[in-house]
């Protein structure tokens, strides 16, 4: 059985991977650690600094030191911190993102995001131009933050959350595809297909089905 560590720094990311791993990967051992303490640091830096870096990175390798086979990120607003684990951990570790980002560029080149947590935004749009780069393809992101929204999410309140987001979303309606940005984001899937006839992306499923293709492909080499 694969050992999945998931990180989480805040506690609305973890009912969306749990749900996804319930229906993707129903076999692997999942292992939640949570500082929610990071989201609120983070909130209060303009840029990622080296201090939060070291902290993450820290946070990343005790989830090695208990034996994960792989490391699923939840949280996106982390992303330099995630390479540095990436490249120490030496077992795959996964952004949130990443395989949302390869559905919406098969969609299209004109890709929309609505997101919740301001401070993310600047990680995730370097993230995906970088992916676009290593794909080779012509591709913009164009963003909304949803005012709000996170924070009656955090109070409990998803439908009030999910109506704010699902409001935003017309405002995309020319886009190729539309990202929801967080894994908590992505309880509004349904409210903003509603409003939308583009195709709308979100990251947990993507993300636990390359987890464990990394995973899987991993074990078979060894």
């Amino acid at each position: 059985m694969s050992r999945i560590v998931l990180l989480h720094a805040t506690p609305v990311a973890m009912q969306p991977i749990h749900a996804a791993f319930a229906a993707h990967w129903p076999e692997a051992e999942t292992v939640n650690l949570l500082d929610d303490g990071l989201t609120i640091d983070r909130a209060r830096e303009a840029d990622l600094s080296q201090g939060m870096i070291d902290r993450f990175v820290g946070f990343g390798m005790y989830g090695k030191q208990i034996g994960a086979d792989g490391i699923l990120v939840t949280c996106s607003a982390f992303g330099p911190a995630i390479d540095v684990l990436a490249s120490r951990a030496g077992v795959p570790v996964l952004k949130p993102n990443e395989a949302m980002f390869q559905a919406a560029i098969a969609q299209g080149s004109k890709i929309g995001m609505l997101a919740t947590f301001g401070p993310s935004v600047s990680t995730m749009t370097d993230e995906f131009d970088a992916y676009v780069r290593e794909a080779g393809v012509q591709a913009s992101l164009r963003t909304i933050i949803v005012a709000d929204a996170i924070d009656l999410l955090r109070k409990g309140d998803v439908e009030s959350h999910n109506r704010l987001v699902a409001e935003r979303a017309p405002e995309l309606s020319d886009c190729d595809a539309i990202m929801l940005a967080h894994f908590s984001t992505s309880r509004a899937a349904e409210a903003v297909r509603q409003k939308v006839s583009v195709p709308v992306l979100t990251a947990p499923d993507a993300a636990v089905a390359q987890m464990r293709a990394l995973v899987e492909g991993q074990a078979h080499e060894r």
